[in-house]
């Protein structure tokens, strides 16, 4: 059963955020720990969902009895309202994974947090991961949760791999598409679908854009990533792949980048602020699973993360999973969710 929420940003946003309970339909008096599902970059909630019911996360999840909560980002087809303004308008798109994480994720969290009445469990793939950790750096955020797991973990993007991700920051995609008027990036339209395949001129290999991407993933089935490209991708913004893309060229963890001028206006200072990761307390448990074939969550980038921090998160390594294999993985459950399971479990919160 799923039941469908919608909660109001700070800045107008309406998102969507759905809450799940277990596929037997059974209707517990007594809710397990809630738990929060963030998804990646130009997906949404749905993702957790697009592996077999047996692999798929939200599911899993949601059967061994945890009060399951899906997040979707303003600009997703979730989310796509706003109090007065239209995704036709800029301003609508006026946003990167900074706002997302100081504002979307910090109502979700304070939602599920009332409603449910007890700390959360934050789970965050790719951009999920960024936007928790940025988070998590806010005390007024950090006091409601009760511990995070991080698939793919990103705060520093400088080691990236990804043959196609680095092909459009050499071309500069994101300062393009700006300059070209365009707000809103929607993968399935032919404006954009035409300037990705201009890209393909001999030097990237298209034919696995997947790949391209992400880097080489080992787990992946015919039908699970047909599932994929049946949901994905969502739209996001123009200003969101541009401070992505800051951070590749900068090697930076920061606040959006708008040059001097606009940065002493706004920040006080030449540089934006970094988001400082020994603000997340020692005392908050956190869990992360990485691959040694992601190339967007680069292991040494990985590494970068672990030395700022505070704490020692309890750490799941696979030398063969790519960036897609912690979402959709075949044996996801064995290799991954359950190591997840029992790091919840050893906290303390039953789900039973």
């Amino acid at each position: 059963m799923i039941c469908l929420f919608q909660i109001q940003t700070k800045d107008g946003y309406l998102l969507a955020l759905q809450r799940v309970s277990s596929r037997n339909g059974n209707i517990r008096l007594q809710r397990g720990p809630p738990v929060l599902l963030q998804h990646g970059l130009f997906m949404a909630g749905d993702a957790w969902f697009l592996d077999s019911p047996e692999q798929s996360l939200g599911y899993i999840l949601a059967d061994e009895g945890f009060d399951i909560w899906v997040g979707n980002v303003r600009g997703t087809f979730w989310s796509y309202g706003h109090v007065s303004l239209s995704d036709k308008d800029k301003e609508f798109w006026d946003w990167s994974w900074q706002e997302l994480a100081l504002f979307d994720l910090s109502e979700m969290i304070q939602h599920i947090y009332s409603t449910a009445n007890s700390k959360v469990f934050v789970v965050g793939h790719s951009q999920g991961t960024l936007m928790s950790l940025a988070a998590l750096t806010q005390p007024n955020i950090v006091e409601m949760v009760e511990a995070a797991a991080l698939l793919c973990p990103i705060s520093y993007l400088e080691h990236i791999s990804a043959p196609f991700v680095l092909r459009m920051v050499g071309l500069h995609l994101d300062q393009m598409v700006l300059a070209m008027g365009i707000h809103q990036l929607n993968f399935r339209s032919k404006v954009l679908i035409n300037l990705l395949d201009s890209m393909c001129d001999g030097l990237i290999e298209c034919d696995d854009l997947l790949t391209s991407i992400t880097g080489q993933n080992c787990c992946l089935n015919s039908s699970s990533v047909d599932k994929f490209f049946e949901y994905e991708p969502h739209p996001s913004s123009a200003k969101n792949l541009h401070h992505l893309f800051q951070m590749i060229r900068q090697g930076t963890f920061s606040q959006y980048d708008y040059g001097i001028l606009k940065n002493l206006k706004l920040y006080g200072q030449v540089k934006p602020p970094a988001f400082d990761l020994s603000l997340i307390p020692k005392s908050l448990p956190l869990w992360m699973g990485y691959g040694g074939y992601d190339a967007l969550a680069d292991v040494t980038d990985v590494e970068h993360t672990l030395k700022e921090l505070q704490s020692k998160p309890e750490l799941l390594y696979l030398e063969n999973y790519g960036h897609l294999d912690f979402l959709i993985s075949v044996q996801g459950k064995k290799d991954v969710f359950k190591h997840m399971i029992r790091f919840f479990r050893s906290l303390g919160k039953s789900s039973s």
